[in-house]
């Protein structure tokens, strides 16, 4: 699960990293939470070139009665995005990449928590699996844009804090994911222990 992301670099650095033309300006933060707006990278649907825009995390599909529904949907398992009511169709549609400094785990019993910041260890910024939607106010039909983190099994050295972590996308890899009609997840597989960088924090 990733229930806590670090955004702390600029919109010039997402824009050179994914290669978008311009990043909505944000405030960029070391404890990004679920219902807060951050920035996503998506295909455009009429050039198919990439863009990015801000968005609320916490996925509400389109059917959904509120967006407290959103509230539910921050994680999608990778092995479950084809299947699940909440998901498929953004998965078939959809994705996008969530840029992230460093993601969030904890370790220990209640009242003895511990807090992990987790990133790749030679890059200060990198690309999450996620996909968005769209969704509508029935009552005064006022549009928010959503996204939830692709999470996958942990590689085995983050195992011993959590059984799941966030799919971490290599740029090589940024065409693959945000192309609706690649279906090999085999490419998002947990990125090697030794890539990564885990701290206290």
């Amino acid at each position: 699960m990733c229930g806590r992301y670090d955004l702390s670099e600029s919109p010039a650095a997402i824009q050179a990293h994914f290669g978008v033309p311009s990043v909505p300006q944000f405030k960029p933060s070391r404890d990004l939470r679920p219902t807060e707006q951050a920035p996503i990278v998506r295909l455009n649907p009429l050039s198919g070139k990439r863009e990015s825009s801000l968005a609320r995390w916490g996925l509400v599909p389109a059917w959904a009665k509120d967006l407290k529904f959103g509230v539910r949907c921050i994680n999608a398992r990778i092995d479950s995005l084809a299947a699940l009511p909440a998901f498929r169709a953004a998965f078939r549609n959809r994705r996008c990449l969530v840029p992230a400094s460093a993601f969030y785990e904890w370790s220990g019993s209640a009242g003895h928590r511990m807090r992990w910041r987790v990133a790749p260890s030679d890059v200060p910024l990198f690309g999450l699996a996620g996909l968005w939607e769209r969704w509508a106010d029935p009552h005064s039909g006022d549009q928010v844009e959503t996204y939830t983190i692709v999470t996958t099994d942990a590689s085995p050295r983050l195992a011993e804090l959590h059984d799941r972590m966030p799919v971490i996308v290599p740029p090589e890899h940024f065409t693959n994911w945000l192309d609706p009609a690649c279906t090999r997840m085999d490419l998002f597989l947990p990125v090697n222990d030794d890539v990564l960088r885990i701290e206290a924090s």
